[in-house]
C-alpha cells in the first residue's frame, strides 16, 4: 500500500467529514492510489446498513430520504448518504440538486452527503456508487442511503448494492404498476407508496397486492406495502419499522450471508467486466478509428474482430 495513503486512511476511519470528502474524490475520479485506498479500507465494511431507495423521476425519493434521516437521527445512528444525479448527455453537467434539497443536514456531523453524477451509466447507478458505499461504510456510519436517479425499468442494478431495496410508487403519475413491473417491482423488498393523499393511492395497492399474489419470492418474504406523505413526514415511522422487520427477518432465516454472496457474484462481474473493457480500450486506443473505418467501408466485419482481440486478451 501507498504509505502515503496511511493518514487519509485513518481520517476516514475516524469519519473526519473532510477525509470523506478527499478520499471519496479519489475514488470516484480513479486518482492515484484509489484501488490501494479501497484495498486498505475493504476489512473495515460490512458495518453499515445499506438502504437502497429507487422508483420513477418524481416519486419523492430525495424528500423521503430526508425524512428518514431526520428520523434515524433521532435515535442517534450516524448515516451517509449518495444521491445520484442524471448526467447531461449534452454537458456532461449534473445539477446535483439532493444537496440543495437536504442542505438542512450540512450542520449534522452524524450525516455525510455525497452527490453523484451518473456519468453516462446506466441503470440508476454511478459507476463508483458501490466504491463510495465502501468509503462510507468504513468510516463507521451506521446506515448508508443510496437515492437512484429515477429511470424507471432499467433501475434495477440498486439490488446488488443494498442490503434492503425500497421502491417508491406515486399514484397519478402515469406509472402504474403495470406498465413498470417489468423491472423494477421484482427488486423491492419494501414497497412505498408516497403522496398517498393523492387519488389513486388505493388502486396502486391493490395493483401491487394483485401482483404479490402471482409471483412467490425465493427468500418467502412478502414485501409490505408503507403509505407515506413524505412532503410532511407521515408515515416515515412506519416505513423504518418495515426496515426493521426485514432486517429482523433476514436474521432469523439466516439469509444476509446468502444475500451478500449472490450480490458479490454479480458485483465481481461487474467489476471484471469494467476491469477487462479498460484493458481492451487501453490497447486498441490507437487502432480504434482504422478497425472502425474498415467495418463502415466493409473491408472487415465486426465479428471476427472482436473474436480476434479476444483471443490476444486470453493469450496475455
Amino acid at each position: 500500500m501507498n504509505l502515503t495513503l496511511q493518514p487519509l486512511i485513518d481520517q476516514v476511519r475516524s469519519g473526519d467529514p473532510r477525509a470523506l470528502a478527499r478520499a471519496i474524490s479519489v475514488v470516484e475520479n480513479r486518482s492515484p492510489g484509489w484501488s490501494d485506498l479501497l484495498k486498505a479500507l475493504f476489512e473495515h465494511t460490512g458495518h453499515a446498513r445499506i438502504l437502497g431507495l429507487t422508483g420513477s423521476p418524481g416519486a419523492g425519493k430525495s424528500t423521503l430520504v430526508d425524512q428518514l434521516a431526520r428520523h434515524y437521527r433521532k435515535q442517534n445512528r450516524t448515516l451517509g448518504i449518495i444521491a445520484v444525479d442524471p448526467t447531461s448527455p449534452y454537458t456532461g453537467g449534473a445539477i446535483l440538486g439532493d444537496r440543495i434539497r437536504m442542505q438542512d443536514h450540512f450542520a449534522d456531523s452524524g450525516i455525510y452527503i455525497r452527490s453523484m453524477a451518473t456519468r453516462g451509466s446506466l441503470g440508476g447507478l454511478a459507476r463508483a456508487t458501490a466504491d463510495v458505499t465502501t468509503v462510507l461504510d468504513a468510516s463507521g456510519r451506521d446506515l448508508v442511503l443510496i437515492e437512484t436517479v429515477g429511470v424507471g425499468q432499467d433501475e434495477v442494478d440498486i439490488v446488488r448494492l443494498a442490503d434492503i431495496t425500497i421502491v417508491i410508487l406515486v399514484p397519478g403519475m402515469g406509472d402504474d404498476v403495470q406498465t413498470i413491473k417489468a423491472g423494477i417491482m421484482e427488486i423491492a423488498d419494501i414497497f412505498v407508496i408516497n403522496k398517498s393523499d393523492r387519488e389513486g393511492a388505493e388502486r396502486v395497492e391493490r395493483e401491487i397486492r394483485a401482483l404479490q399474489s402471482l409471483a412467490l419470492r425465493s427468500d418467502h418474504w412478502t414485501p409490505p406495502i408503507v403509505k407515506t406523505i413524505a412532503s410532511e413526514g407521515t408515515g416515515v415511522e412506519e416505513l423504518a419499522a418495515a426496515v426493521s422487520s426485514y432486517e429482523e427477518y433476514l436474521r432469523k432465516e439466516n439469509l444476509a450471508a446468502k444475500r451478500s454472496i449472490e450480490n458479490w457474484q454479480q458485483r465481481l462481474i461487474e467489476m471484471l467486466r469494467d476491469s477487462l473493457l479498460e484493458n481492451v480500450q487501453q490497447q486498441l486506443h490507437g487502432d480504434l478509428p482504422r478497425y472502425a473505418t474498415e467495418i463502415a467501408e466493409r473491408k472487415r466485419d465486426p465479428y471476427t474482430l472482436v473474436e480476434e482481440i479476444v483471443g490476444k486478451l486470453g493469450k496475455n
